[in-house]
């Protein structure tokens, strides 16, 4: 799905920048999603990459794949070095950091790259290594926006006995709807758009990124639309195994430093390329909710990440800095004062 954009721009900044070793000739294997595989953009768009870091001595394997769960599963095979995934499916690697994409912790694009400007901290970097592997940089796909296929959809009670599509890997979505009284589907990134233009689901929540390759006007229809308000900020992960790298870069630590700020700056151009994105959905689609409603979702998104941090769905640590982040940006928000 929206994960091939987080690829491209986080593979760039892996590989436009010479900050791996350039004395002799390193090679480097990759493991990249690409829903459409050897013949998608993504995959395209590493291998001029790849190209490019030669003149840097670097030899960068890309080897796409079209199911990032065979992805991961290589990469923890040793079969690959690095790794490009959506955040839900690298929360397997890193709790921590697989619990950015929460319900309703980043209201913003700005939210999400505060949040990044953080992770070269002293406090905060050790968090991105767990075990073997360590998190390189996290890069936006755009917001998951809720789309319906009848706008008469306008409320938390009408959402009540809706189907509604839940992502497998994530299972605080299917928690969240069973608390509004819908009925959960559980399907996976590559089926439930399918689902929604069957009619097969009521309720979906999606980036702006996919609905002209997933063809998502089908599902809306003549009556459906998309609400404004995005329950989460969708992201894809860079991580590397650190054990295996480690031997062959000896200052590695100091090579992913740059990597993150070259990376943060990069960020600028995935926000610009999701905004267009955005902007290229129909007019008509666009809904808004009336502010009273708006209330009831913020709070309800507030009180379901409160409840899913406690039963161990979501990293405390990480919920407590994306609060900061969300008090620094409007520090007037009533969250700011409560103790969680």
């Amino acid at each position: 799905m929206a994960t091939c954009l987080g690829v491209v721009n986080a593979h760039a900044a892996i590989t436009d920048k010479p900050v791996l070793p350039s004395e002799t000739p390193l090679t480097i294997k990759f493991c990249v999603y690409d829903m459409m595989g050897t013949g998608g953009d993504v995959y395209h768009y590493a291998q001029n990459l790849a190209l490019n870091a030669k003149k840097w001595h670097v030899n960068a394997v890309i080897k796409a794949y079209t199911d990032e769960r065979v992805a991961s599963d290589d990469f923890k095979a040793g079969q690959c070095d690095g790794l490009a995934i959506s955040t839900l499916r690298a929360k397997q690697f890193n709790p921590f950091i697989g619990s950015i994409d929460s319900i309703g912790s980043a209201p913003s694009y700005q939210h999400i790259h505060m949040l990044v400007s953080t992770f070269n901290s002293p406090q905060i970097a050790p968090l991105m290594i767990k075990g073997d592997y360590q998190v390189i940089t996290v890069m936006p796909l755009g917001a998951a926006y809720v789309m319906v296929n009848n706008r008469h959809i306008d409320s938390l009670d009408k959402a009540a006995g809706k189907k509604v599509a839940v992502i497998d890997v994530d299972k605080a979505q299917s928690k969240i709807v069973q608390k509004l009284g819908a009925q959960a589907v559980t399907t996976d990134i590559y089926n439930f758009a399918n689902l929604f233009n069957n009619g097969q689901v009521d309720i979906i929540t999606a980036p702006a990124v996919a609905f002209k390759p997933l063809e998502l006007a089908k599902g809306l229809g003549e009556y459906g639309g998309i609400y404004r308000l995005p329950l989460t900020q969708m992201t894809g992960t860079i991580l590397i195994n650190r054990k295996r790298l480690l031997t062959r870069i000896p200052d590695l630590d100091q090579k992913i430093g740059k990597i993150r700020e070259f990376a943060l700056k990069e960020m600028d151009k995935s926000i610009i390329y999701i905004g267009q994105r955005e902007q290229e959905i129909p007019a008509h689609f666009w809904l808004d909710l009336p502010a009273h409603e708006q209330a009831r979702y913020v709070q309800i998104m507030r009180e379901a990440r409160l409840q899913l941090t406690k039963e161990g769905a979501y990293d405390p640590r990480m919920m407590a800095l994306m609060k900061k982040v969300r008090c620094k940006i409007e520090p007037n928000n009533a969250e700011c004062s409560m103790v969680n």
